[in-house]
């Protein structure tokens, strides 16, 4: 073939490829269906900007609402930070509204019975008033329950566990269909922050032994053996010091944050970055991360973000 013939042939298919094109998709590819790929499913929600129960009413919506965790008839446990006999602007206890909120929400879905409780640090019974959650608690509809006695808790064992082989829950923990932890993100002196993992030690009588066992290792151990149904980060005060109870008011800082995820250990890490911290820094964290409890790698989890 001479040179000429080449061109002439290279030049007529571009003007027939150039025909083509400009005539669109052919017909059988236009009959072709279409794959659709279904959203990925949302590993966290992170809430800036709004007021502790409007925070939620949004987070929750964007989980597919609390119908999705809740079925009519079922006995739903919260679980809030109830420790300190402080008031709610100190921020040492869960928001209040935001407590009320969710059981509003539990009961508009369907549940049964609606239960709030917590083994405090201080007396329980001026914990419970003082927090001001005692008092939306009742006005909301749910029962709040005392976990002031041994005879409240029931010996369980923790499988896998190194150290913390047993140990004794509260039975309404144990009763529930549905398990709502609530804790409020601050400071503490032996493990730097408090958040969801750590707030599950008001679920056990005797807490002494995990402080003088490894507490960051009882800490992971248990939240392997008790993963709740939804974890709700409250952040909006936050104690940056002198926590976990506080000494004033200057502690605080108003963060205006919510994070709301099914897996406890997202949302312990990304409590520890609205912190300041890197959560491989808190070792509880990571050690939860290492057997499988949960996924600290933020980077790699879809995250869905809304500002009010």
């Amino acid at each position: 073939m001479d040179r000429r013939t080449f061109f002439r042939r290279t030049l007529g298919m571009s003007a027939l490829a150039g025909s083509y094109f400009a005539l669109g998709t052919p017909r059988s590819l236009m009959a072709m269906p279409r794959v659709e790929r279904a959203p990925a499913p949302i590993d966290l929600v992170a809430i800036r900007g709004g007021m502790p129960d409007m925070m939620f009413d949004r987070g929750i919506e964007a989980l597919g609402g609390m119908k999705a965790f809740v079925r009519k008839g079922q006995k739903v446990v919260i679980k809030p930070n109830v420790g300190w006999d402080v008031a709610p602007e100190r921020a040492g206890n869960t928001n209040p509204a935001l407590i009320a909120r969710i059981i509003r929400h539990c009961l508009d879905a369907g549940a049964k019975e609606v239960y709030v409780f917590d083994h405090t640090c201080d007396n329980w019974q001026r914990c419970y008033r003082t927090s001001g959650i005692e008092e939306t608690v009742k006005a909301a509809g749910a029962t709040m329950a005392p976990g002031n006695s041994e005879g409240y808790f029931q010996e369980v064992s923790i499988p896998g566990a190194s150290v913390l082989k047993t140990t004794k829950e509260h039975e309404l923990v144990l009763e529930s269909d549905v398990f709502i932890n609530v804790p409020v993100l601050k400071s503490h002196s032996s493990t730097r922050i408090t958040v969801a993992m750590k707030n599950l030690m008001g679920n056990v009588w005797d807490r002494g032994f995990w402080h003088s066992n490894d507490l960051h290792l009882c800490i992971a151990e248990y939240a392997a053996f008790r993963k709740p149904t939804l974890t709700i980060v409250d952040a909006y005060a936050v104690m940056k010091r002198n926590g976990p109870r506080g000494v004033s008011v200057e502690d605080v800082v108003i963060m205006k944050a919510q994070l709301i995820a099914t897996d406890m250990v997202a949302a312990d890490a990304a409590a520890a970055k609205l912190f300041g911290l890197d959560p491989d820094n808190v070792r509880y964290i990571a050690l939860a991360a290492e057997r499988g409890v949960g996924r600290k790698d933020l980077e790699n989890l879809n995250i869905k973000r809304i500002a009010l």
